[in-house]
């Protein structure tokens, strides 16, 4: 027996020899794969020289059509490029490339650890390929023989590429290459030709102001174009500038002589018969696709690209841009007044128009103008006032007041005595909207906006826009329309707002779709406050300030007018489709009387009565449990201001019953302390608005206001 038992361990241990030998096989096996595998990706990236059909493949122009699958344009460029060799490249030149692009271009050899390990930790966070942290060299790589695409192989070819280069040439060929190759945007292929174009000058003559133009450029080529972008190219030439001092190639003194050096830039061959069909649209779908995939791809690769545009709207579009006045022609040879024009589908986010100015130059207004929203920006505004428990029937008295030496004034002049919000709010009073901001607090409706999609926005520094001047309309940098039109979507599209989208799909010569976008949708706004504000806005279009605008269907819409008529607006919607038209001056000169509810409301008019005549008749969805009294008390005059009628609180005792996000009883003991679950306040963004009962009063004493006749922001 004893014998017997002592079997019973070496059986087991028979057993557990039997089991780990074919483990041990199985390891070895797929070691062998994971080696086999990695040595073959490595293989194939190390043939990083495209083969003979590559080679042999002749350039093919990309082709970009519109959502039905229309042919917009065929995208071509014929290369302008005129090589120079280094010693006629000005030194500063040299530097403002190696002081922007790579810092340590003189000591690494082709790559740099540093820049790879920030690319690494980047991409790791964003869970992507989103940064590269390339060289020069790596850079002359890729343009010379590589793809744009963002892939681990094309990264490590590229890689690969540029210790071959810097095998092969020194550093200065290496440099000479590339500033002979990098693209500068309009066809122009290294520093000579960029010269030529931006300065009509040799490369040899510039400046070191210029050369810190240029040397800001490729990193957007069509948005810091001096000829199309002049501020954003200045704002880039100052940050090339602050890079060549940091790294000591120039001190500061000569970094302020360069910074108010003033830029001659070369004559624009104006086209006076206007551009081609939807030109400033084709320009933004095409910096997209180069900024992501490189000029060459757009140019040469035969891509073919959906986008969003709905050529029967774009023409509707250009109509109706066509009513633009003409009063003067500038230095530039371009005609002032110039306009925007951008329509989307607040359902869907795509950006079904755009017009950008009037046709005979490449600044696209409707996306790279910046300008003040006047009294469109109110709506954000009432928002807030009825996220915070009014409604449109709240009483508020307009009358005098002032903060400091401030005090805001009608566009007529006159005072209204005690008027309900809807009133305020479709006659644009703007007494009654600045006290209202000044009751809600400055950061409610700054938050709201920025939430629906403004993103311009300044909320610290000295100069910044958390004062009641917002509330009219005074912002420190203003709007772009295609933003303005987006966040007030969010009211058409039931508080959700949704991503512009411009791009719909890529596909390559090849058939591989190399993209494909989706919307994407966020809850910013209670669907019933939406509709409240909504349904006051409408008034606008029927007696209001809009009413040039009424197209005869549900709409909704807010006109806009600056101090001294500086810029005019109308921005209005229907339950498919939103619209935003602007009218100014390039040099911010005065509109002569031009208000958002005249030639801006007809604009909108025109365009949206054709765009529409083949959408279904559609009004806006009230929400369910969702009543609004729009009875104001019998006599105004007689009425507190400050005291909410009893129709309002029968309303809100009613809706506060159904109402999913009631405040806890530590949002009513602390309205400013944030609950646990909303985001800690950063630089960029503000944090969610503390819930207050109402009646709460936040006075904040603002600024003046850029102009003292802000009585004409309507």
């Amino acid at each position: 027996m004893k014998n017997s038992n002592s079997d019973v361990p070496n059986k087991r241990k028979d057993s557990k020899k039997g089991y780990t030998k074919p483990i041990a096989i199985i390891l070895i096996v797929f070691i062998v794969m994971i080696t086999g595998a990695g040595l073959g990706f490595l293989t194939a990236s190390l043939n990083t020289k495209p083969g003979l059909t590559n080679d042999i493949r002749p350039p093919a122009s990309s082709q970009i059509y519109d959502i039905n699958g229309n042919l917009i344009t065929t995208v071509h460029s014929v290369e302008n490029r005129v090589p120079v060799t280094l010693n006629k490249v000005p030194k500063n030149l040299q530097n403002a490339f190696i002081a922007a692009e790579d810092a340590r271009f003189y000591q690494h050899m082709g790559i740099d650890p540093r820049g790879i390990l920030r690319a690494v930790w980047s991409n790791i966070m964003d869970r992507g390929v989103s940064e590269g942290g390339s060289t020069i060299t790596q850079q002359l790589a890729k343009n010379a023989y590589l793809s744009q695409e963002r892939t681990l192989q094309r990264k490590i070819q590229e890689a690969f590429l540029a210790l071959q280069i810097e095998r092969q040439y020194t550093k200065n060929e290496i440099l000479e290459l590339y500033l002979n190759q990098i693209y500068f945007g309009q066809g122009a292929y290294g520093v000579q030709a960029a010269a030529h174009l931006y300065f009509g000058k040799n490369v040899e003559d510039l400046n070191l102001a210029e050369c810190a133009m240029l040397a800001g450029i490729p990193k957007s080529p069509n948005y810091y174009s001096p000829l199309n972008n002049l501020k954003a190219a200045t704002e880039r030439q100052n940050t090339v500038i602050e890079q060549m001092v940091k790294y000591e190639y120039i001190d500061q003194s000569s970094a302020t002589k360069a910074k108010n050096t003033k830029i001659a830039l070369a004559t624009r061959q104006v086209n006076s018969s206007g551009g081609k069909i939807a030109s400033y649209f084709v320009d933004y779908v095409t910096q997209i696709l180069i900024d992501k995939y490189g000029a060459d791809a757009v140019y040469k690769d035969g891509l073919k690209i959906y986008t969003s545009l709905d050529l029967d709207m774009q023409h509707a579009a250009e109509r109706a841009m066509g009513k633009l006045p003409a009063v003067y022609t500038d230095s530039s040879g371009i005609k002032q007044p110039q306009g925007a024009l951008v329509a989307i589908d607040p359902r869907t986010g795509h950006i079904k128009a755009m017009v950008g100015g009037r046709g005979n130059d490449q600044f696209n207004r409707a996306v790279m103008a910046e300008r003040q929203p006047g009294s469109a920006f109110k709506p954000f505004v009432y928002l807030a006032a009825i996220e915070n428990g009014m409604s449109p029937s709240t009483v508020i008295e307009d009358s005098p007041i002032s903060f400091g030496s401030w005090s805001p004034v009608n566009y007529d002049g006159k005072l209204h005595g005690k008027v309900t919000l809807r009133t305020a709010l479709e006659n644009s009073l703007n007494i009654p909207t600045v006290k209202l901001a000044n009751q809600v607090g400055v950061d409610k409706p700054l938050y709201y906006a920025q939430q629906m999609g403004i993103s311009t926005l300044v909320l610290h520094g000295s100069t910044n826009d958390r004062n009641l001047a917002m509330s009219l309309g005074g912002l420190t940098k203003g709007v772009t329309p295609l933003e303005l039109a987006s966040a007030y979507g969010v009211f058409a599209n039931n508080g959700i707002k949704v991503e512009p989208i411009v791009i719909v799909k890529i596909v390559d010569r090849n058939g591989k779709v190399l993209e494909q976008n989706n919307s994407r949708e966020k809850a910013v706004v209670s669907e019933k406050s939406a509709y409240i504000v909504t349904d006051m806005m409408r008034g606008v279009l029927t007696h209001g300030t809009g009413a040039a605008a009424n197209i005869g269907r549900p709409a909704a819409g807010k006109t806009g007018t600056t101090s001294d008529y500086k810029d005019a607006w109308f921005v209005g919607f229907t339950p498919d489709l939103v619209a935003s038209v602007w009218l100014g001056n390039d040099n911010d000169g005065y509109l002569n009387g031009i208000t958002g509810g005249s030639i801006p409301a007809q604009i909108w008019r025109s365009f949206m009565t054709e765009a529409t005549s083949k959408i279904p008749y559609r009004d806006f969805i009230r929400p369910s449990g969702v009543t609004i009294d729009n009875t104001p008390p019998e006599d105004l005059n007689k009425t507190d201001p400050n005291k909410p009628n009893d129709a309002d609180e029968k309303n809100k005792d009613k809706e506060k019953d159904k109402d999913k996000d009631k405040a806890t009883d530590k949002d009513k003991s602390d309205p400013s302390i944030p609950s646990s679950t909303e985001p800690k306040p950063t630089d960029k963004t503000l944090p969610p608005p503390p819930k207050s009962e109402k009646g709460e009063s936040q006075s904040v004493a603002p600024p003046p206001p850029k102009s003292d006749k802000d009585k004409k922001n309507n």
